[in-house]
This record gives C-alpha cells, structure tokens and sequence, in this order.
C-alpha cells in the first residue's frame, strides 16, 4: 500500500501515516496538491495532509482541495503531537547559530526561543526539508527547527528541546483517498456549505444540527472563490454521515444553503500520538 504524504522524510506529517498506516510504503511529496493528485490518479492508494494546528489554525489549502474535489474525501483523522527541536551540524553550539531554517508555522510557533537567542528565521518548504539543507551545508552558524525524529535520520545534534512557545501542540491530519480505508466505524462527518443570501439564513442552517441533538465541534468561515466577500462555512460535527439524526438535520438546512457538501465522514481521533 502506497500512502502520499507532504513533507520529506522525518516530517510531522510522515509520523502521521505510520500511525494511520504502521505497514505502508510512505510515499514524500512537495505540495498537498501532489498529495490529492496522486491520490486521485490512483498512484497511491490514500493520502494523509494536514487540516489544523492548535496554535496556528486550518491549512486552508486543504480545505480547499477537499471543497473542489469530486472523488477525494476525508476517510479518517490522526492527531500528532508537535514537539519542535533545534537541530546542527555535529560539533555546532547553541551560542554559535544565527540562522534557523523551517516552515514558516514552526518558526512563528517557536519566535520566542529564537527571539531570546538572537536567531533570524528563515522560512522553507518543510520542517524535515529544512533538517536536510543544514545537514547538507554543515555549517556551524545553521541550524533547522524539525522534530528529533529528522535529527536522528540525518545525524544531526540536538541543540534544544521542545522549543515552541506553548508546549500543547498538535497538528490534525485527514486521511484521505476514493475509497473505505478500513479505518473504523465513523462518528464524525466534515462538512462545507454556502448559505442562501437572505436574513437569518446561517442561524436557519445550523439550527437542525441543535434540534436533532447533534454536536458541532467546529464551524469557520472562508472566503468564498470567485465570489468576492461572499464565504463558505465548514463545519464539524460529533455523528457520522449516516445518522439519522443527520440526514434529517442536512435535509433541512438545505433549504437555507445554496450549497451542502460532505467532506468526509470517518473514525475521529482517539487522542494525539
């Protein structure tokens, strides 16, 4: 089983799928985009991309892709803890780094550690690819945020620990694919809709949710594309899409939205790993 990933080697991301998937050939790519291309090609068989962070908010290019996707949908859900640590060259001293390479959300999640020893950030593509320029440069003065992890296959020292801001963080990962990943009986559906252009359309959308006793855990707004100020909402709630209760609640709210589009339903996460 080939499952697509973004990152390199050693990313978060990579830590989501053996998880998800513990046998599974691990397949890196650059973008989320790849990501859900070749997933939906058929070159691999589900992919795993990240959807939020605790600190930094939605990956609204996941978001994104899921909305204008006709064949991918969220199968599951892995929750990773992110622990970011400061990784060098052997032989390089803490003191010595002035400058820090990562994804741009790793960096400002670390800004205070870096602020604090003097360390411009540089932003790049990924964490792990960040751990693979600096031990491919070798120079005393570089170093990368990335998980220890990424240290460990690329033989770097460990300058620091845990160097985030705010120790509780997590990314949220979906799996995603054309077909059941046999990952577990759902109990969360992700959804998307755009309301009607009329008064009180958004409250009339969301209340049969409430009457049929069903939980929303998250409801966020985006701007809509192609339709300048008008937006879409996504939404998660605590039922699969097969429920009942559910069913009845997206038949009313369909009266109040021009669009309604399920996204996923599938087993959520029992907890970070």
């Amino acid at each position: 089983m080939n499952v697509a990933y973004q990152g390199e080697p050693g990313a978060y991301s990579e830590v989501a799928v053996r998880a998800a998937f513990p046998d599974a050939l691990a397949m890196p790519c650059d973008t989320v985009r790849l990501v859900f291309s070749r997933v939906t090609s058929g070159e691999a068989d589900f992919g795993v991309v990240p959807v939020e962070n605790s600190q930094a908010g939605s990956v609204n290019e996941t978001y994104d892709l899921l909305l204008n996707s006709s064949l991918v949908k969220i199968l599951g859900e892995v929750v990773v803890r992110v622990d970011h640590a400061l990784l060098a060259p052997p032989g390089a001293r803490l003191e010595g780094i002035k400058r820090a390479y990562s994804h741009w959300q790793a960096l400002a999640q670390s800004e205070d550690f870096l602020a604090v020893h003097h360390i411009d950030p540089v932003p790049v593509h990924d964490t792990a690819g960040a751990a693979r320029l600096v031990a491919e440069g070798g120079r005393p003065d570089e170093a990368a945020i990335a998980s220890v992890e990424a240290a460990n296959r690329l033989g770097l020292a460990v300058l620091a620990e845990r160097i985030q801001t705010y120790p509780d963080n997590f990314t949220k990962f979906a799996v995603v694919g054309t077909r059941d990943a046999g990952l577990g009986t759902p109990d969360k559906c992700s959804l998307v809709m755009a309301v009607a252009d009329r008064p009180g359309s958004l409250l009339s959308s969301l209340q049969p949710f409430a009457e049929h006793g069903i939980n929303m855990v998250k409801l966020e707004s985006r701007p809509r594309r192609g339709a300048p100020f008008e937006y879409v909402f996504y939404v998660d709630i605590e039922r699969a899409a097969e429920d009942p209760d559910v069913q009845a609640a997206f038949e009313v709210a369909r009266l109040h939205t021009s669009m309604l589009k399920v996204l996923g339903s599938y087993p959520g996460s029992k907890g970070p790993v």
